[in-house]
């Protein structure tokens, strides 16, 4: 069984027990998180499909970490102008486990 879930402008697909980082969300290691912009649910035999949403339908999670990415370099560089800029990211992201599917 998985689902495809919206959060943070996203979408992720998500089976229970599975591991999933997304877009930094509130909440201490621990906490408890539902999800209820639930797109398509399917088990082996059945699919249901929202429009745009499933009516009853939610996600559960519990939030394992809080953390930063990875950093990125950004280098921006423009020709015969002497100009060159270095920029290092690291987004932020909340690690969360799938712990049931409901619908």
């Amino acid at each position: 069984m998985f689902a495809i879930i919206n959060t943070g402008g996203k979408q992720y697909k998500v089976k229970k027990g599975a591991k999933v980082r997304v877009d930094r969300l509130k909440g201490e290691p621990g906490t408890k998180i539902d999800f209820n912009e639930v797109l398509l649910v399917s088990d082996d035999k059945d699919i249901k499909i929202g429009t745009p949403y499933l009516k009853g339908a939610s996600v559960s999670g519990v939030v394992k970490r809080q953390d930063k990415a990875k950093k990125i370099i950004v280098f921006k560089y423009i020709r015969r102008k002497n100009s060159s800029k270095k920029i290092g990211h690291r987004q932020y992201f909340t690690e969360l486990e799938i712990t049931d599917i409901n619908y």
